[in-house]
């Protein structure tokens, strides 16, 4: 089996030297001096109890690897979007692809019923680049769980984690699934298979729409942000207003929002900050991936109508504080608004 990891960084290249180790043939395509320390002396990833490295082909440039059986994307959503056609030579005629990213993710509508099966996801797609390109039937879906982090070029620090989620957009089991999933658990990572995949993006989202601005905003650990009235009340509220919006769209929440609180105060102070939050360390700060995805232009709301919604507020009240930084750098923020969501 021939996996490439598109986006080689904490999570990508996480997955990479533990499917290499599995015996997958594993290469990457990453860049700057991440790429030129893999290049000269591997990949590692440190866990607190041992160290795990891998060599393996890496590059800049998606050409020198040709055609793969599968594909995963470990960029965030606006970075994917804009080297979606960068990834075009590792494409086969059955190759698939894997999106391991948070957030609702472009091919959403596929293979829903008539309903909503025609509708497009504007704000993590413009101009459908990636439903062009790629094209929905190679997509299996991936929710991301474990925490990790760059401590140094070619150099990951596991923090906790090693469960993903996995399913076929079209609600149907498969054999490149059913591999897919062998190639991780072969390699010690713990995939769960879903019927609908969307539930469990649903839930990952459910929490990261909600704890990652409210953690950049306060500066507080998840514990802190979970357990403190005031913010837990205005996670909550934004949690049911999530809740609301993906039942709409036919996701089926199976645990409830007391639970999934309590559940991210369980781990909210491993290690400090959740990696996921990148305004707290000196990397580029990133606004708009899940959260703004749910609220940011009415994406769902123009379907479905929610009184006074506390999600968008809160997004805004992040990006305002970031771009009056002017030491920061900021990805991902698209500052006109448009329609979200289109035939």
């Amino acid at each position: 089996m021939k996996v490439c990891i598109f986006g080689a960084g904490a999570i990508g290249g996480y997955m990479a030297v533990m499917m290499k180790r599995g015996g997958v043939d594993v290469s990457l395509v990453a860049r700057g001096p991440h790429l030129a320390a893999i290049k000269a002396n591997g990949l590692k990833v440190v866990f607190k109890d041992k160290e795990l490295s891998a060599d393996m082909p890496a590059t800049n440039d998606p050409k020198e690897l040709g055609p793969q059986d599968y594909i995963i994307i470990a960029l965030k959503a606006h970075q994917a979007w804009e080297s979606v056609d960068q990834l075009k030579p590792l494409l086969g005629p059955n190759t698939v692809v894997v999106t391991a990213q948070n957030g609702v993710p472009w091919w959403y509508f596929y293979g829903l019923d008539e309903k909503f099966g025609s509708l497009r996801l504007k704000s993590v797609d413009p101009d459908n680049r990636q439903w062009n390109a790629i094209g929905p039937q190679r997509i299996i879906g991936a929710t991301v769980y474990p925490a990790t982090e760059i401590t140094e070029p070619g150099v990951i620090k596991h923090i906790y984690g090693d469960q993903f989620g996995l399913g076929e957009p079209n609600r149907q089991p498969s054999e490149r699934l059913t591999k897919f999933a062998d190639a991780l658990t072969a390699g010690g990572l713990k995939p769960r298979l879903y019927d609908d995949i969307r539930d469990d993006i649903w839930i990952k989202l459910w929490g990261n729409l909600c704890f990652n601005p409210l953690s950049a905003l306060t500066h507080a650990t998840l514990d802190i942000v979970a357990t403190d009235p005031g913010t837990r009340a205005v996670a909550k509220n934004m949690m049911l207003e999530a809740q609301q919006i993906g039942q709409h769209f036919g996701a089926n929440f199976r645990v409830d929002v007391e639970r999934r609180i309590n559940g991210a105060a369980g781990v909210g102070a491993q290690e400090g900050r959740d990696p996921d939050i990148d305004g707290h360390r000196d990397a580029p700060f990133s606004v708009g991936g899940g959260g703004g995805a749910v609220h940011d232009g009415d994406l769902f709301l123009g379907h479905l109508a929610v009184d006074d919604p506390v999600g968008p507020e809160l997004h805004r009240a992040l990006v305002i504080p970031v771009l009056t930084r002017a030491d920061q750098h900021v990805v991902g923020v698209r500052l006109h608004r448009q329609p979200d969501v289109g035939a």
